[in-house]
């Protein structure tokens, strides 16, 4: 029996802005995922433990901070601590306020995919049911 991809929308840091991110959790919700978002201002640490626990196939931080260069590190460090290693395990998205010359190095760290402001939803959607198949932990649709 296969199960509905898993979907983690976190909001690390101290922003506690969450409109888009509440907007692609509800969008991700009605294409067929099962979603759990964690709310505002959760530590690395937090986020790593619920995608644990949660048996997630994605992780989707969203930053609207600028604080990105530092906290998406901590929770990728965080997810490998808890051996889940991404684009193995996991995959990792970023949405948010990202400058372009960040998103190399956001991409060098295993960030999957950095999604910007207007980004329509369908390709958030298709990004995430192209590239779940490809994680080695184990196969979704």
């Amino acid at each position: 029996m296969e199960r509905k991809i898993r979907v983690l929308i976190a909001k690390p840091g101290l922003d506690g802005h969450d409109r888009g991110a509440k907007v692609v959790a509800r969008a991700l919700r009605d294409a067929g995922f099962e979603v759990i978002y964690t709310g505002i201002r959760r530590t690395p640490a937090e986020i790593a433990e619920t995608a644990l626990q949660e048996d997630v196939d994605v992780v989707g931080l969203s930053i609207l901070s600028g604080a990105h260069l530092e906290l998406i590190p901590l929770v990728m460090e965080e997810l490998k601590k808890r051996g889940l290693e991404p684009n193995k395990d996991v995959l990792v998205l970023v949405g948010g306020i990202i400058p372009k010359e960040d998103v190399p190095k956001l991409q060098s760290i295993g960030v999957a995919k950095v999604f910007g402001p207007g980004t329509p939803l369908y390709e958030i959607i298709d990004f995430i049911k192209e590239n779940v198949k490809k994680l080695e932990r184990k196969v979704v649709t």
